[in-house]
């Protein structure tokens, strides 16, 4: 088991993921100096049930959550901190607690890293949609790399890129065979396109 800082959100981050935050609470402003400093990541989880703030409970916290790195930060218009994090090894936590500055961290088991897989013409579509999604501006805004011929880059680009629910993230997520995030994108996809 490794202890790490979690960041509690609502949204969940995949691998290879980029999703873009705004930092305020004094406590995230300290995580992400240390982080930065350090180079070391912290725990992305999406929260289930409760909320982070505000309350003497803790947050029901999602079973699988996200490593995330900082790969960019900038001061904001609003005069807020911005950062671009960006996913990397995936979790389970296990016991988790809350410090003296609300900051909440936790017991993690790290799940082996994602080996490159090779994209085969069945997963085609998939690869077809990214490439369109590339020229979106939130895409090159926040930067986000894509190897367009590793299938778990794809597949998790998607996942992030997507106008997907929260919790269904969060079983993708979960998956551990490509094959199978493959098909479960593919079903998503038609259904998204209005296919049957």
């Amino acid at each position: 088991m490794t202890e790490i800082a979690f960041f509690p959100l609502s949204a969940v981050l995949v691998p290879y993921g980029r999703m873009p935050l705004q930092i305020f609470e004094q406590r995230y402003l300290d995580l992400v100096k240390s982080s930065m400093r350090s180079g070391e990541g912290f725990g992305m989880l999406r929260i289930e049930r409760g909320v982070e703030v505000g309350s003497a409970r803790l947050p029901e916290l999602a079973n699988i959550g996200t490593v995330a790195s900082i790969v960019d930060w900038d001061q904001l218009d609003n005069g807020l901190l911005g950062v671009t994090v960006e996913g990397g090894q995936r979790f389970r936590p296990g016991e988790f607690w809350r410090e003296n500055n609300g900051l909440i961290r936790g017991e993690v088991d790290l799940l082996p890293p994602l080996e490159p897989a090779a994209m085969i013409d069945a997963w085609e579509p998939m690869r077809t949609v990214l490439q369109g999604l590339e020229a979106h501006p939130h895409v090159q805004r926040i930067g986000m790399p894509l190897d367009m011929s590793d299938a778990w880059q794809v597949a998790y680009s998607l996942v992030q890129l997507l106008p997907l629910e929260e919790d269904l993230k969060v079983e993708l997520l979960s998956l551990t065979v490509i094959e199978e995030l493959m098909r479960e994108l593919d079903l998503l996809l038609n259904a998204l396109s209005g296919e049957s």
